[in-house]
């Protein structure tokens, strides 16, 4: 396996990768396809620096430029992981759970409910972030164990992770096409390893869903 660093050559002809907001989801899904029928065996982040887009991916295989439009830095990627290990980590999700076969976006799920249960007094209706944090801690709780892991807790039982940059993302793929809809959220904390195998197949498998646009790319470091 591998992990890249890259960024956009300020050379770049900015109107084609920026032509639509899937238009830079395809431009890195073109550094790690060969062809229409390759399956997706990588896993990436966007992020920028400043106004210039920064892609962190693992993946299979060396990321391939054809186009000469990135600067990239690729080195082997084999995470020495140990239980009992204490990790820093982030990662961009996208927080949904099935209910009756449908994907709910969890935040949205709780604004309704706070909505429809809590009205009239301001004082008692929950904050934003104070909703979005409770949410996504209750959805990555729920998922943490089986992917090997446990996020901290400080000495008052809190979870020691932080829930920022919400947003909901639309677009089509092609002009008349059926739109992508879907939610992010960025998720940085402490956390113990309990599983190294689970753990290691998570860093290199991605953590929930909608991997395809950019979510599940956990980045972790020692504390």
């Amino acid at each position: 396996m591998y992990i890249s660093r890259m960024m956009l050559n300020k050379s770049t002809v900015f109107k084609e990768i920026f032509a639509s907001g899937y238009a830079l989801h395809q431009a890195v899904w073109n550094l790690f396809t060969d062809g229409p029928d390759r399956n997706r065996d990588f896993l990436y982040r966007l992020d920028a620096v400043g106004k210039m887009p920064l892609v962190y991916a693992v993946s299979a295989r060396k990321p391939q430029d054809v186009k000469n439009v990135w600067h990239i830095e690729t080195k082997d990627y084999s995470p020495q992981i140990k239980t009992g290990m204490r990790l820093g980590f982030s990662v961009r999700v996208n927080p949904v759970r099935k209910k009756e076969g449908k994907r709910h976006d969890v935040v949205m799920d709780e604004k309704y409910k706070i909505r429809k249960y809590i009205v009239g007094d301001q004082k008692q209706k929950k904050q934003t972030q104070e909703i979005i944090t409770e949410a996504c801690g209750r959805w990555i709780e729920e998922r943490a164990q089986r992917h090997g892991f446990n996020i901290l807790k400080n000495g008052e039982g809190e979870l020691t992770f932080r829930a920022d940059d919400y947003q909901q993302v639309l677009f089509h793929k092609a002009k008349g096409g059926n739109a992508v809809q879907y939610s992010t959220i960025d998720i940085t904390g402490t956390l113990e390893v309990i599983n190294e195998q689970s753990f290691t197949t998570m860093l290199l498998c991605g953590f929930g869903p909608a991997k395809g646009f950019g979510c599940g790319l956990m980045l972790a470091r020692r504390l």
